[in-house]
């Protein structure tokens, strides 16, 4: 993967540089890494909150709705699309490329920096704003299934608004409060990993140096830290795995998070509806007794283990989500 990673790169910079004159097309849109929404109008989107979000529905627009929040932050929604067989079940599924992530509109660093803690407020307004966009009628049940990250998002989301959400599926968020959130991310480095990642994006700094809000390179950037990790259990190598990273997006909300430690286990203690929390078993950062420990918030839980998979294959694993996390899934929002 290394190798591969720096050979693509010189060919890169052989090409750029081979004309001086061509020098200006890497930051241009399409360049390096997909066109935003706002620019390929023909993606699916809609605008909510003064954004423009990469979004798509499946099933019936009157169905209790389930919003699917990818992981990150940064990420996109690709490798959940397997949560759109829900739809064959009854329910309308919605997924979203979160603000500055996936194929999303790109935002200055400046305006979440300014924001401070209340950037963390921005993507919560976003989420009213996707669920108030799909919502048909008043009566209309709202359920949130998030991802890692995205699992994180729809914890606090519901201690905020606990009256608002009427069933959530979190799968293996990596804490709550920002010291377990840290506590998980160094557990979770695979030395392999970060050594070949230091290399990787070191690397290319002799050729492609990205500036501060120049999305297109350091979107191309952070998309060479996919890889393999053996302590979770990810490859974020395989066709389909995502459309493009927000590293903007990715840097600003960690940063924003070491300077005021946010609590996303907050206000949970409102929300009287039962949760279903899911983390996989490959996954050695996530052993059964973290588990137990993220999941104590909740009141009441289910805590299920999904077995023969690691931290993204809960959701993008074909096998494993038809037949132990889909299952799971239905029978719980089934009952609510």
């Amino acid at each position: 993967m290394n190798f591969i990673i720096k050979i693509l790169t010189a060919a890169f910079a052989a090409l750029l540089f081979a004309s001086c004159d061509k020098e200006q097309l890497i930051t241009e849109p399409g360049s390096l890494v997909p066109r935003t929404v706002d620019e390929d109008l023909t993606l699916p989107s809609i605008t909510v909150n003064g954004a423009m979000l990469h979004a798509e529905a499946f099933g019936d627009p009157d169905s209790t709705i389930i919003v699917c929040l990818h992981g990150g932050p940064g990420g996109d929604y690709r490798y959940m699309l397997n949560c759109k067989d829900l739809a064959d079940h009854g329910y309308r599924v919605v997924f979203y490329d979160q603000r500055g992530s996936g194929l999303s509109q790109r935002f200055p660093e400046k305006l979440y920096r300014d924001l401070g803690l209340g950037a963390v407020d921005l993507m919560y307004d976003d989420l009213s704003g996707v669920i108030a966009h799909y919502r048909t009628h008043a009566n209309q049940k709202v359920f949130l299934l998030g991802h890692s990250w995205g699992a994180i998002l729809a914890a606090g989301y519901v201690g905020k608004y606990p009256l608002a959400i009427q069933g959530l599926v979190v799968c293996e968020p990596g804490g709550l409060v920002f010291d377990d959130i840290i506590h998980y991310v160094n557990e979770a480095r695979s030395p392999n990993l970060w050594s070949e990642w230091s290399n990787d994006i070191t690397y290319p700094d002799q050729f492609i140096t990205g500036k501060k809000d120049q999305h297109e390179i350091l979107d191309y950037k952070l998309s060479m830290r996919a890889s393999k990790n053996d302590v979770t259990g990810e490859d974020n190598t395989k066709p389909g795995s995502y459309w493009r990273y927000g590293a903007v997006i990715n840097s600003t909300l960690y940063d924003i998070g070491e300077q005021y430690h946010p609590d996303f286990s907050q206000g949970l203690t409102f929300f009287e509806v039962p949760v279903l929390f899911l983390y996989s078993e490959k996954n050695h950062a996530y052993p059964d007794e973290w588990a137990a420990r993220i999941s104590s918030v909740f009141h009441p839980v289910d805590l299920t283990k999904i077995a023969g998979v690691g931290h993204d294959g809960i959701v993008s694993d074909d096998e494993a989500w038809r037949n132990m996390t889909m299952p799971k899934v239905l029978s719980y929002f089934n009952s609510l």
